[in-house]
């Protein structure tokens, strides 16, 4: 698949400065740590999910690690955020149709990486042996 390069740039052309740079944060937000995995894990819930079974299910994340990744996609409209006024306060989480639409092209980037990764550990192999 060749990649068409002036199309690609006039459509960036086309957004201006300031929703290019939008652009450019939700793609910066995708390539965070926590994001993607967060996301899947949503996405594979059967059920919306408490902040407590989230942080469960993606090991190692800290706590503030997961508030700022849940804020942040939550306000690029990935995740839908429940509070529930109960005592103590109830918040549920799940992924929104647009976070669907986001995994969805994401996915064959993932297994392409996972199909390739040896040939990535061979590169860095060889490009650690000159150092």
């Amino acid at each position: 698949m060749a990649i068409d390069w002036e199309y690609a740039n006039a459509a960036c052309e086309k957004l201006g400065p300031e929703r290019d740079s939008v652009a450019r944060e939700v793609v910066n937000q995708m390539a965070e740590k926590w994001t993607l995995w967060t996301m899947a894990v949503l996405a594979e819930a059967d059920a919306p999910m408490r902040f407590s079974r989230v942080m469960e299910r993606v090991e190692g994340v800290s706590q503030k690690s997961l508030t700022k990744t849940l804020r942040q996609l939550e306000r690029d409209g990935l995740v839908t955020r429940v509070v529930f006024p109960e005592v103590p306060p109830r918040v549920e989480y799940t992924i929104s149709p647009l976070g669907i639409a986001m995994l969805e092209q994401v996915h064959p980037l993932w297994m392409w990486t996972v199909k390739n990764l040896d040939k990535f550990e061979k590169a860095r192999r060889q490009y650690d042996k000159k150092r």
